[in-house]
């Protein structure tokens, strides 16, 4: 039997292919719910995620597995408008005329910006189109060097410093422009003339969790159960101890994927994982009024939020009983920062004191409702020399033969988080595993 511990979507993704292999598997997980950062809340209409999601066209591996599950014709493809907010003005920046419009750069500037994020280097006069295919070669240039260098010192000032503030705060000068690049790949494909396009789930991504587990077996599945013991004998794995409200059960394993964050590996083994990890502090509002006309809404100045995500300016609110939705959403670098010392309802009087300063027209009685989500490892820091210290898939060479990781300090999960680096990783392993059998 293969023991998986963790039923996020790297867990059930390992599952999946090992049994499609062939394999037994038993899927452990700690939580009453499965999904890891997909579990969701309940509306008057569809569940929403606790925390923002959408899909990038770049994606492409859980669309494949949508696909598998027979969810391929309910994953949809939408414009998602994007906006700066600088200097108490909102700034669309979807369509080229928006973008040349943006006041805060000069024309020469937006030039140099776009020939990056279309991965064209025209340094030299003449268009490099393959100068950025190698993200490896920029692990260990910062960020600032390589935006000042590859565009200019306004598109720096202007445009990135405060987006890299709203996600990285106090460690934005240690990430690595390789993470920079990478998100801008990542964000994948835009239509010039309406805006980015971003892929959900009808009826979100509960759904998809749900079609998972199913094809997994739920009899496989056992939530509530805390791995906490993994025995080697002979430098192979042996056992995995498992507390649930019934007691202490002990398991004979051939192989164990650990699917959790690398905390959870180092109990389990001893193995050391050097990745920071930042926490993220999310807010899900329930309001009877729209706040703004843009989904995604950047902030430059120093608000205690990094963004503001209005879900129904995405998706209909007619799927979530008329309700406009908007998440409020910002990271932390410690547990000591103030925002995460601060309860739920202190959480909601910053947050929404900002957005009254910010929007004067806002009625801060339409919020019917606002749940607050935190999470102390929402996703690594990615500073140079992060690939460095990326957990190997397999451990054989560390812990002991049969031991995997599938967790979020994966390769899979470079230079950016997500869903689909999820289930990259779970694959990852289940190969390798398969491979060994």
């Amino acid at each position: 039997m293969i023991g998986i511990v963790g039923g996020g979507i790297a867990g059930l993704a390992a599952a999946h292919r090992l049994q499609n292999r062939g394999h037994d598997v038993r899927i452990f997980e700690a939580a009453e719910s499965l999904g890891g950062l997909a579990a969701t809340y309940q509306t008057k209409g569809d569940d929403i995620e606790r925390y923002y999601h959408h899909l990038s066209k770049s994606e492409e591996t859980i669309v494949e597995l949508a696909e598998e599950l027979g969810l391929g014709d309910d994953l949809e493809w939408r414009i998602g408008k994007n906006a700066y907010y600088v200097d108490g003005v909102v700034h669309p920046l979807d369509t080229a005329w928006q973008i040349a419009a943006y006041p805060h750069m000069s024309f020469y500037d937006k030039f140099r910006l776009g020939m990056l994020t279309l991965g064209i280097d025209v340094r030299g006069g003449i268009p490099d189109f393959d100068a950025y295919n190698d993200l490896e070669a920029y692990e260990h240039v910062p960020i600032k060097d390589f935006v000042v260098e590859h565009t200019t010192q306004g598109v720096y000032d202007n445009f990135v410093d405060p987006l890299l503030d709203g996600k990285f705060g106090e460690r934005k000068h240690d990430v690595s422009a390789a993470w920079f690049l990478g998100r801008v790949r990542f964000r994948g494909e835009r239509d010039l003339l309406r805006g980015e396009i971003l892929g959900y789930f009808d009826g979100g991504f509960a759904p998809f969790i749900d079609a998972l587990v199913e094809a997994v077996g739920r009899e496989n599945i056992e939530t509530g159960a805390r791995v906490t013991e993994l025995t080697t004998n002979d430098d192979s794995v042996d056992t995995l101890t498992v507390e649930t409200e019934n007691g202490i059960e002990t398991h004979e394993v051939d192989s164990v994927v650990v699917a959790a964050m690398p905390n959870v590996l180092e109990d389990l083994t001893g193995f050391q994982c050097d990745i920071d990890f930042q926490g993220a502090v999310c807010g899900l509002a329930t309001m009877s009024e729209s706040l703004m006309d843009t989904y995604w809404l950047n902030i430059a100045h120093d608000a205690p939020f990094g963004s503001l995500i209005e879900h129904t300016n995405f998706i209909p609110k007619e799927r979530y009983g008329g309700d406009h939705l908007l998440y409020v959403a910002s990271y932390v670098q410690g547990p000591e920062e103030d925002l995460w010392q601060m309860s739920d309802d202190e959480v909601e009087d910053v947050w929404f004191g900002e957005i009254e300063s910010m929007f004067p027209d806002f009625d801060r009685s339409s919020v019917t409702d606002f749940k607050v989500s935190r999470n102390p490892r929402a996703g690594p820091v990615y500073e140079r020399g992060y690939l460095d210290l990326v957990v190997p898939y397999d451990l054989a060479d560390d812990v002991a033969e049969g031991v995997y990781y599938a967790g979020m300090a994966s390769k899979a999960q470079y230079p950016e988080r997500s869903l689909n680096g999820g289930i990259v990783a779970g694959y990852e392993v289940a190969d390798r595993i398969d491979e060994k059998s």
